[in-house]
């Protein structure tokens, strides 16, 4: 069986938001405590995120965002259309 690198970085996720909720739900008083809540912290924003960006740009051309001269062209194109259509 194929695990596709969606479901990792769902599994990813759910075992940060779980952690974080497993430290939020222990008494203040707890040694360990914010050590839940600093891994499942860490696991969101420093794996979980950076993976799903990695995975979703992969199909993206980059060159389509960039400010060019053609872009800004195309883009003063599509203004001059909504404003004769309204």
């Amino acid at each position: 069986m194929k695990i596709k690198l969606k479901h990792i970085i769902f599994l990813i996720m759910l075992v940060s938001l779980g952690s974080i909720f497993y430290g939020l739900s222990l008494e203040e008083e707890h040694p360990h405590a914010s050590k839940y809540i600093g891994r499942g912290t860490i696991g969101l924003f420093l794996v979980a995120m950076p993976l799903f960006l990695w995975k979703e740009s992969k199909v993206k051309n980059m060159k389509d965002y960039m400010l060019t001269h053609e872009n800004i062209k195309k883009m003063q194109e599509k203004e001059g259309e909504k404003t004769e259509n309204q």
